[in-house]
């Protein structure tokens, strides 16, 4: 309770995911080798789970970010050889981005660097605790998304 008004519980568990986001946000970081960013391992991420080659538009609309910081971020992985930019043939204007060998070793290397803080996780929550909260949470984000 704040100020003797007590928080709407929509508003409480978007505080509470907020936080979430800030923490495992900070630890990521913390835990990324070489310098690698949160915005860099999404993306890497996003590569490693599709497995396509991506415009720059298209990865700002799928990570929810602006076209310049996700150009800036493909910069940043580009300048490192984790991924690769190309023209288009059909359409010299626009660009097209693939995920390197370099850069799925990196996303690699990354989750062997995040294994223990996903064990420590794993050893205080129990799974039934992950699998009851994924229901409710599947259904937000896709409300989310289709309400973007």
């Amino acid at each position: 309770m704040m100020n003797g008004i007590r928080p709407r519980t929509d508003v409480e568990v978007f505080g509470e995911i907020d936080m979430i986001d800030q923490l495992v946000t900070a630890r990521l970081e913390r835990s990324l080798p070489n310098g690698m960013s949160a915005a860099q391992f999404g993306v890497l991420n996003r590569f490693c789970r599709r497995g396509e080659t991506e415009t720059p538009a298209q990865l700002a609309r799928a990570l929810q970010v602006t076209k310049g910081a996700m150009t800036n971020t493909v910069q940043r992985l580009e300048a490192q050889a984790f991924v690769e930019v190309v023209a288009d043939d059909t359409d010299g204007r626009r660009k097209l981005v693939t995920l390197t060998p370099k850069g799925a070793a990196a996303y690699e290397q990354a989750l062997v660097a995040l294994r223990p803080y996903y064990a420590g996780l794993r050893e205080a929550f129990e799974e039934a605790e992950f699998r009851d909260a994924l229901p409710f949470l599947t259904r937000l984000r896709a409300w989310l998304d289709e309400h973007r």
